[in-house]
C-alpha cells in the first residue's frame, strides 16, 4: 500500500467504530488494506463479497432491480449497519458499509465502468457514484481507484480526517448525497423494521469494556425502582455485561407505540441515567437473534410462560426447539422470583434450565 494509506487506516482503527462491510464488484484492495494493519479485529466486525446473483439477493432479501446502482449500494450498506447492530460490542459507534461497482473485466463491457459506495450510521447515510473513463485504467488499477473512495468513505463516516489521492480526472468527479436523519425519523424506521434497533446511551459506565449486554425488557409504563433495583442486581450477577433495558416498539397484541409514547418513555431513563434500547421484536426467540450472546433479566411470571408450551402453539417440541436456538446464540436468562409472605417464590424452571440457559 502507499506511504499515506496506512496512517489513514490506523486513525480508522483507532476511532472507536465497528463495521460490517459488503462489496461486490471492487475495491477489493481496500479491505485487504484494512485487514493487514494491527487492530483491524477491533474494527471489523465482518466482511463479505455477495458476488452471484443469488447471494446478493439473498444478503438483501430481495433481487435488486440493478446490480451495480445508488439503491442496490444504499441496501447494502443498511443490511451491513443491521448486522453490525447486532454483532458490535455495546458502545460503540457502528456503522454499515455497501460497495458494488461495475469495472473493467475480461471481455470489454458496453455499459459504463462506474461504482457506488454508501456508508450507513444511526443517523447518516452517504453515497458516493463515480463513472470512470474507459479505457484509461487496467483492471487493477480500477479497483485501485475504487479502493481509494472506499477507504475515504468509511474515514469520513469514522470522523477521521483524510485526504484520500483517488486519482481521478476530471470527468470522473465522483457525485455524492447525503442524508441525515432525526430522532423521530429514526424511531419510525424501528417501527418500520427497516432498522433493527435503536440505542440510548445514557450512562458514563461506557469507559468500561463489555463483552455482552444484561438486557432486561418491558413496557416500562412507568419505570419504576423496583425495575432499576432488578437490573442492578443481575449485573453484579454478570460484571462482565452492558445493563440495558428494552422496550419493543412493536407488540405482538397491540398497535405499535407512537414516536411521541417511545420518546415519553425513554425521557424517562434520561433523567435516571439509564440505558435503554428501542427495538421492534416482541418475542424472546426473536430478542435472542437480536443481541446474541446476552443475559435477559425476566420475572418468574415470564419465565413461567417462556417454558410453558401453551405460549408455542401448544407444541412442547416447537417449545425445545426455539429454547435451543436461543442457547445457540449465547442467549441466558436470569430469574427474579417474587418474595410473597415473607417466602420467595420461584417457578418450577428444573425441566427446561438445561435447555435454555436458565
Amino acid at each position: 500500500m502507499e506511504s499515506w494509506v496506512r496512517p489513514v487506516v490506523e486513525a480508522i482503527h483507532s476511532s472507536r467504530a465497528q463495521a460490517v462491510i459488503y462489496l461486490a464488484g471492487g475495491a477489493s484492495q481496500a479491505l485487504g488494506w484494512l485487514l493487514s494493519v494491527p487492530g483491524a479485529s477491533g474494527t471489523i466486525l465482518e466482511a463479505v463479497v455477495p458476488y452471484s446473483r443469488a447471494s446478493m439477493a439473498q444478503l438483501l432479501g430481495k433481487m435488486p432491480l440493478q446490480f451495480t446502482s445508488k439503491q442496490a449500494a444504499e441496501d447494502m450498506a443498511l443490511a451491513a449497519y443491521n448486522r453490525g447492530l447486532k454483532l458490535s460490542v455495546p458502545g460503540v459507534q457502528v456503522m454499515g458499509v455497501g460497495f458494488t461497482g461495475s469495472l473493467a473485466s475480461s471481455r470489454p463491457k458496453h455499459g459504463e465502468h462506474r461504482f457506488y459506495v454508501s456508508t450507513r450510521t444511526q443517523n447518516c447515510l452517504r453515497t458516493s457514484h463515480v463513472t470512470l473513463s474507459k479505457g484509461l485504467r487496467s483492471r487493477e488499477e480500477e479497483d485501485k481507484v475504487s479502493s481509494y473512495f472506499l477507504l475515504q468513505a468509511i474515514a469520513d463516516a469514522c470522523g477521521v480526517p483524510a485526504t484520500i489521492q483517488s486519482g481521478v480526472q476530471d470527468p470522473e468527479i465522483p457525485k455524492e448525497s447525503s442524508e441525515q436523519f432525526d430522532e423521530d425519523q429514526e424511531l419510525q424506521q424501528v417501527i418500520n423494521g427497516q432498522v433493527c434497533m435503536k440505542v440510548y446511551h445514557l450512562c458514563d459506565s461506557l469507559e468500561k469494556n463489555f463483552n455482552r449486554k444484561i438486557i432486561l425488557p418491558g413496557s416500562f409504563n412507568p419505570l419504576h425502582d423496583g425495575h432499576l433495583r432488578l437490573l442492578e442486581v443481575a449485573s453484579s450477577m454478570c460484571d462482565d455485561g452492558l445493563p440495558c433495558f428494552e422496550i419493543s416498539a412493536i407488540n405482538a397484541d397491540k398497535p405499535p407505540l407512537s414516536i411521541a409514547e417511545i420518546k415519553r418513555r425513554v425521557e424517562q431513563f434520561r433523567k435516571v441515567g439509564k440505558n435503554v434500547i428501542i427495538s421492534n421484536q416482541p418475542y424472546f426467540y426473536k430478542k435472542a437473534e437480536l443481541f446474541p450472546g446476552s443475559a435477559f433479566v425476566i420475572g418468574a411470571d415470564t419465565a413461567a410462560r417462556l417454558v410453558n408450551p401453551k405460549y408455542y402453539g401448544g407444541d412442547y417440541n416447537r417449545m425445545l426447539e426455539i429454547l435451543l436456538e436461543c442457547k445457540n446464540t449465547g442467549t441466558t436468562f436470569l430469574v427474579g422470583g417474587r418474595n410473597i409472605e415473607g417466602v420467595f417464590k420461584k417457578e418450577k424452571l428444573i425441566p427446561v434450565q438445561e435447555w435454555c440457559g436458565i
